[in-house]
């Protein structure tokens, strides 16, 4: 597409979400609702994208801020979408080409239709095109009057008369402009309406007075345009994101056992012959590999888990690498920095942080690990602590290859534990444990023959 800027609207105020939270930064599936448009405006790969903010500005700023490239028009006071588009003019001075126009509360829309809207419009040189559809119920929507077939004028519900009321073709809010004539016909708009505003759809009537050619493209898929004011509308945009992405994980040969459950982020990447269970949540960036199996109640958070890999239930797995074939859980927790690797055990409550446990070792159950390097065919036994906070700092605690740590034991850190050595359990180890060797770290246990029978004759 040759010149193309998109521009996207998300000045206004939002008052049906209720909330402090800037409607375009409410998360639908995941991600911001402004997001999921800005994703689709980048798929384009226009000359510019600018975002118009004006209600929670410094909000909506802050939100985007890792997104590099955008340009940002302030329109204060907001007086409505002619008057929002008109506040891009200084940004786009000199621009030639297609200006997009979009909404940030409708994240549906698919590349497809965009690239259809604009070329539609480039190929018919027009000065306007807009994106339309066709509604059983159009109530709220402005509606699309047509002359011999043409597009006369677009007319909001609040100032339809009874017979344009009846029109079923409306105007999604989706354009795409020729940028020549469109800054100097902005200012031509007028006020005059039910809301005192300065609509955008009135550049039908001037660019058609004008002689200025005006198109249409009719959207096959109604659902993507649909907005959010509600939260309903919200929750209903989110089901459709969702079904979206299972639909498409599901065809590319992933097994969802029930996809109304499976809550899949649109970055996520899952593996052919993975089955997910009900209940699973996989959101960021997350990878997993082909063949895995996650089983119910199962979160995932920007992580790596590779091939053959089986989740138990009710784990949460944060920006972790797990390598194949490991099993995890039931109601493991692996925090930031964590690496399984191949074949190893995590089992039900043990928790990892900032660990790196390796090939074939085992921890089964009951045990913290923290700030530890684990290396291969290491044994972990219940109950075991590594002590990594000392009140100031965090200090590492290392178990070489083949090492064995007995129950209920504490490696106070920083500590090594040598290569096939053990530990006994319910040791409290503060010192290094040499290769091959023995620790031994417990109260010497001492039986007093008849002690309870005499505590019974001093308390009856």
């Amino acid at each position: 597409m040759r010149d193309l800027h998109v521009v996207v609207l998300a000045a206004g105020k939002g008052t049906r979400m209720r909330s402090a939270v800037p409607k375009v930064l409410h998360r639908a599936a995941g991600l911001p609702l402004i997001s999921h448009i800005l994703r689709i405006a980048d798929s384009l790969d226009p000359s510019s994208i600018t975002v118009v903010v004006g209600h929670q500005s410094e909000q909506i700023k802050a939100g985007l801020q890792k997104r590099l490239g955008l340009g940002f028009a302030v329109q204060e006071p907001q007086l409505g979408t002619g008057h929002a588009l008109l506040q891009t003019e200084s940004l786009l001075q000199g621009a030639r080409g297609t200006l997009l126009l979009l909404s940030g509360d409708v994240p549906l829309l698919r590349r497809e239709t965009l690239e259809r809207l604009v070329s539609t419009h480039q190929r018919r040189s027009a000065a306007a095109t807009v994106l339309t559809a066709v509604f059983d119920n159009p109530e709220g929507y402005g509606r699309i009057v047509r002359d011999n077939g043409q597009i006369a004028a677009i007319v909001e519900h609040k100032d339809a008369s009874p017979a344009e009321r009846a029109i079923g073709e409306i105007n999604s809010g989706v354009y795409a402009f020729d940028l020549e004539p469109l800054f100097d016909a902005l200012r031509s708009i007028g006020s005059e309406n039910a809301q005192g505003e300065y609509y955008l759809p009135d550049l039908v009537r001037i660019y058609r007075a004008r002689g200025l050619p005006v198109e249409t493209v009719i959207l096959e898929d109604r659902n993507e345009i649909l907005g959010v004011n509600s939260r309903k509308e919200l929750a209903e945009v989110s089901t459709i994101l969702k079904t979206r992405k299972n639909d498409e994980l599901m065809a590319a040969g992933v097994t969802l056992v029930d996809p109304a459950t499976a809550y899949i982020d649109p970055d996520v990447a899952v593996g052919p012959d993975t089955v997910v269970h009900p209940g699973v949540f996989l959101e960021g960036n997350t990878r997993i590999g082909s063949r895995c199996e996650i089983h119910s109640g199962v979160r995932i958070v920007n992580s790596t888990i590779d091939d053959g890999v089986v989740i138990k239930n009710f784990c949460v797995i944060l920006d972790s690498h797990v390598a194949g074939g490991a099993h995890i859980g039931p109601f493991a927790h692996l925090r930031p920095q964590s690496r399984v690797g191949e074949d190893a055990r995590i089992g039900n409550f043990v928790e990892l942080k900032k660990t790196v446990v390796g090939r074939g070792s085992k921890a089964s159950h009951l045990a913290y690990l923290g700030d530890a390097t684990i290396g291969e065919n290491v044994n972990v036994g219940a109950g075991t602590i590594t002590c990594n906070y000392d009140g100031t700092a965090k200090h590492p605690t290392i178990i070489e290859d083949g090492a064995f740590i007995g129950s209920d034991s504490q490696l106070i850190a920083p500590v090594r534990v040598g290569r096939d050595a053990y530990v006994a359990a319910g040791s409290s180890i503060t010192e290094d444990v040499p290769a091959e060797s023995l620790a031994i770290a417990r109260g010497r246990q001492v039986n007093k023959d008849g002690w309870a029978r005499s505590r019974r004759k001093r308390h009856p």
